[in-house]
């Protein structure tokens, strides 16, 4: 068994093109040659096993999620890096909902049409993004997503109203918490769409996910800001790492190799009040997940930004 199956099995794997390319000219008329043989061999072998009541495996069966997941953790030599991630990423994604990857409520920029019509044109020249919700004096309530693009391109005429911005106005989309990505990027590909506002039970907006945010989860981040955390994303060289309240679970385990429990907040702030069961009123240190964090600063709302320290071994739940 050593010599005649596994140890041609390990050079095989190991040097699979080369070894195809030498002994190929020699195998192919061989299984021309032997096919007789081979049916003959088979078809006694099926006889057997039918008269003894055995059945023969099934060589076609569909692969399960974990074992594809080990093919491809086990495909270093084949497949770069990078490649890998989006792959394992893959198999995660149905695990994700639109809550882990959206904008939460706080930080999104609306645009409101209620105010003077000078201050919603400088926001509209200062805006970073590509399109806005609009609201009409009241920030709970989404009246529809407005075009920048469109939007600017009204800036040349000599007298604007808000009657013009209003005329852009597409009506926004509403998902419920707790909307699969999957499903929503399937959303995203039928509706030619690439923002929607995500809402609770009660009708209250959560956040915003665009299209981009489910790509992040499987390419890593694309764009040059990274607004939840400090701006190099690494452990500095005496193991610590200055973190934001507000920073996501997901991306401090992914950026920081972390192993942070996603089953509960989805913060950073969120895991540290969950933890303390209030919002402190003094410098504490806490150890969670196998992880040292210091707070560092916090107001009456929560905590602000916390020192992460560097786990000396694999990180364990507590």
């Amino acid at each position: 068994i050593i010599f005649s199956e596994i140890t041609p099995k390990v050079i095989g794997a190991a040097f699979p093109e080369k070894i195809a390319s030498n002994v190929g000219w020699f195998i192919l008329p061989l299984t021309f040659i032997l096919k007789p043989l081979l049916w003959f061999i088979n078809s006694f072998v099926s006889g057997l096993m039918k008269v003894f009541g055995l059945q023969a495996s099934n060589e076609n069966r569909v692969m399960s999620k974990e074992e594809l997941r080990s093919l491809v953790l086990e495909s270093n030599r084949f497949v770069s890096a990078h490649h890998r991630n989006i792959l394992l990423n893959l198999f995660n994604l149905e695990n994700i909902l639109v809550d882990d990857v959206m904008t939460p409520r706080s930080k999104i920029e609306i645009l409101d049409l209620s105010r003077p019509i000078d201050e919603v044109i400088e926001q509209l020249e200062t805006c970073y993004h590509n399109k806005l919700p609009v609201c009409d004096g009241d920030s709970e309530r989404i009246v529809g997503i407005l075009s920048v693009k469109k939007a600017l391109s009204l800036l040349g005429n000599s007298e604007l109203h808000h009657e013009d911005f209003r005329s852009l106005l597409n009506e926004p989309y509403f998902i419920p918490s707790g909307t699969p990505v999957l499903q929503q990027m399937q959303f995203f590909q039928d509706n030619q769409q690439r923002l929607s506002l995500v809402v609770n039970e009660y009708g209250e907006v959560l956040g915003l996910v665009t299209f981009e945010d489910i790509v992040e989860e499987l390419i890593g981040e694309f764009t040059t800001s990274f607004s939840n955390l400090s701006n190099d994303p690494h452990w500095l060289a005496d193991g610590t790492y200055l973190a934001s309240g507000s920073a996501s679970l997901r991306d401090l385990n992914r950026l920081l190799k972390l192993e942070l429990p996603l089953d509960g907040p989805r913060t950073l702030n969120g895991l540290i009040l969950e933890k303390l069961e209030a919002i402190p009123d003094y410098d504490v240190s806490i150890r969670i997940a196998g992880v040292v964090m210091e707070i560092v600063q916090f107001d009456e709302h929560g905590v602000k930004t916390v020192k992460l320290y560097q786990p000396l071994i694999q990180p364990t739940q507590d």
